[in-house]
């Protein structure tokens, strides 16, 4: 009986030429894999190719990826066995609609994305077997066109299967990426570790959009960080709701973590800087969703949806 060769991957695709994809990119190009950046945007691709992406401060790197595409349609001239999107997930139905266009079974697609249920609408158009999720554990900024300031990098990042039977293709995705340099590992509580982190840029992303503040400056406001704390316990008690396992010590390590996330600008709120639509409705308004579900009032979660959604709409 001829046996069935483990997987291993060799050409990626990342969809989305923001900090979150250029630096899987950078890192993927620079383990010797072959990587296709696409986005867009032709300026934003532009540098990738010559000088290379640009990585500065908790990593510094300078890598050209193989290739660019300017439509997730282009990828099917290049087969990629793996694609990552880093996209914002309001974008993901469009994006998955159109890998399914030319989606072969051995094909496996990533959600290297912020919110909850991200992975849940890759497997709604390509099913279970193909569809993954990872956590990812550094912050970033776009300097400019490929190129990223990284203010914190605390690896692993870590990434698990929909379907059981796709587990080795993961373990082998986490390897490729720690071999680039991006140290990942492969997990069975995934759940667990997307809620984690649900809560915190669900109290963080909001309150900074709406009141144009850094994340040390909303938690260093005592009236903003009334907000935050608030916003902190009504999304655990959703979770707790929902039989989802933060972990008995989450309030404490939340509001630490938060209060030395530094001066940075998190992404919510320079996507409503840039006149771009956000993520609130796969963040906060998840809570919301699961809080309704689970008969606990979120009136804190729909209040700042609500005002980004304002905001949005300007």
């Amino acid at each position: 009986m001829k046996e069935i060769s483990p997987f291993d991957p060799q050409k990626f695709a990342v969809i989305g030429a923001g900090p979150v994809g250029c630096i899987l990119a950078a890192f993927l190009a620079k383990g010797g894999y072959d990587v296709t950046l696409c986005d867009i945007i032709p300026e934003l691709l532009k540098p990738a190719l010559d000088p290379g992406i640009i990585l500065e401060g908790a990593e510094n790197l300078q890598q050209p990826v193989t290739r660019t595409c300017l439509t997730i349609d282009e990828l099917a001239d290049n087969l990629p066995d793996v694609i990552f999107i880093t996209v914002k997930a309001n974008a993901l139905p469009l994006i998955v609609s159109a890998i399914e266009g030319f989606y072969k079974k051995g094909m496996f697609v990533v959600s290297w994305q912020n919110g909850i249920d991200t992975e849940l609408e890759i497997s709604k158009t390509l099913g279970d077997s193909p569809s993954m999720r990872a956590v990812v554990n550094y912050g970033c900024g776009l300097k400019g066109p490929c190129h990223v300031s990284m203010p914190f990098h605390h690896p692993p990042h870590f990434i698990q299967e929909l379907d059981s039977e796709s587990k080795d293709a993961a373990v082998a995705i986490a390897k490729s990426l720690t071999q680039s340099g991006l140290e990942t590992s492969h997990t069975d509580q995934i759940i667990s570790m997307v809620w984690r982190k649900a809560v915190m840029n669900a109290c963080m992303n909001p309150v900074c959009a709406v009141t144009g503040l850094t994340m040390a400056q909303a938690m260093g406001d005592p009236i903003v960080f009334n907000i935050v704390d608030n916003l902190v316990k009504e999304c655990i008690k959703v979770a707790r709701a929902n039989e989802i396992n933060l972990g008995w010590d989450f309030y404490p390590f939340a509001i630490n973590y938060m209060r030395n996330a530094g001066n940075h600008k998190p992404s919510m709120l320079m996507d409503i800087e840039n006149k771009r639509r956000t993520e609130i409705d796969y963040i906060n308004g998840k809570f919301v969703k699961y809080g309704q579900r689970a008969g606990i009032e979120t009136p804190y979660n729909i209040t700042l949806r609500s005002l980004v959604k304002g905001l949005e709409s300007r």
